[in-house]
């Protein structure tokens, strides 16, 4: 009778700490999301007051709220706004197309370029400049569109023959296969059409600016669609990142959870790059990034990193708007800029898995 004393001593403790545990993650995890919303909002404001010319944020305010007809509103209606609203678009659907494939694949390198699914859209923007005769931005939203789902298609198609289907180590190899392919048909296009080569110069570099209201009137309807399929896979993808074989016993069709997934990226890097080119590193940074944040729950992974996705982009934009006046850098070589010291700090701190 003696022992009984120390068991319940011992049982206290554990039941006083249980429900801390429980509740300390969320209060975290949503007191961290808040803070990046307001970041994501400073962010916003900085894109639309930042540039060759400085507007005051109450200038901005009063072009956006009161129809200011000043130069300096005139310059944040129809410059900066467009431009931060393709920032806004373009930053999340990378960062949630990355998520996603990190977690289908279960390599936390991959990114939309892994699978070729970028450069099936730069092949199909080639084409239509040398042989279809499109010249204008909005043109080029189809065709890039159009080519990230065919590069998507012949990675699955292709990793998932065999036994086992398509498995990440397939679907890694398949993505590797056909980026070669896709980058010598690009540079087979351009070496024999060199009137087409400055034009898709200007492309490929990614850049949010010189675009206007129409290209995401375009693209947000397909935005949407890519965010509801990416969102409706999150329990699954968790469940993937225990391991296929205890994925299924949870219940979850894990081919249904790859397809799914895998489509969604699809969408949203088509619609990322259609927009504003192939802006590297987002994809893959950014989900590390919200998952130090907020754990690996898909359920507030993805939504981090939504927010986090918008705001380096916007940010490395911004920067590259004032660092060389009166002359801008593009996003895409900023986000390059930011992104290869952040894959190369990852590699020293071990946090990619061999």
């Amino acid at each position: 009778m003696a022992a009984a004393p120390p068991a319940a001593a011992r049982r206290t403790p554990v039941a006083r700490r249980t429900p801390v545990a429980r509740r300390t993650p969320v209060a975290r995890r949503i007191a961290l999301t808040g803070a990046a919303v307001v970041v994501l909002a400073l962010a916003v404001l900085l894109s639309l007051a930042v540039g060759a010319r400085a507007v005051a944020p109450s200038a901005v305010l009063d072009a956006l709220l009161h129809g200011g007809h000043s130069a300096a509103a005139e310059v944040v209606r129809e410059l900066r706004v467009p431009r931060t609203l393709i920032g806004l678009m373009v930053g999340a659907a990378l960062a949630l197309a990355g998520t996603a494939l990190q977690g289908i694949t279960r390599n936390p390198i991959a990114d939309p370029g892994i699978l070729g699914i970028s450069q099936g859209a730069s092949v199909a923007v080639v084409l239509a400049i040398a042989f279809a005769g499109v010249h204008e931005l909005s043109g080029y939203v189809w065709f890039a569109f159009a080519g990230a789902g065919f590069a998507s298609l012949a990675v699955y198609a292709i990793a998932s023959r065999g036994r086992g289907g398509a498995t990440p180590v397939k679907l890694a190899l398949g993505g590797a296969a056909i980026n070669a392919l896709l980058v010598s048909v690009t540079m087979a296009v351009l070496t024999t059409k060199a009137a087409a080569l400055d034009e898709f110069r200007f492309w490929q570099v990614g850049s949010v600016a010189g675009r206007d209201t129409e290209v995401v009137a375009q693209t947000w309807p397909f935005m949407a669609v890519g965010v509801v399929l990416v969102i409706a896979v999150a329990r699954g993808l968790d469940a993937l990142a225990l391991g296929e074989d205890v994925a299924k016993g949870l219940g979850q069709n894990v081919a249904a959870v790859r397809i799914v997934g895998g489509l969604g990226a699809t969408v949203l890097t088509g619609v990322a790059v259609a927009a504003a080119g192939p802006i590297a590193f987002i994809g893959l940074a950014v989900p590390h990034i919200a998952r130090a944040l907020v754990g690996s729950d898909h359920r507030w992974l993805l939504p981090m990193a939504a927010l986090i996705g918008p705001i380096m982009l916007l940010v490395s934009d911004t920067i590259g708007r004032v660092i060389f006046p009166p002359s801008e850098v593009p996003a895409g070589v900023m986000t390059a800029l930011i992104g290869v010291p952040f894959l190369v700090t990852l590699v020293r701190r071990k946090a990619v898995a061999a």
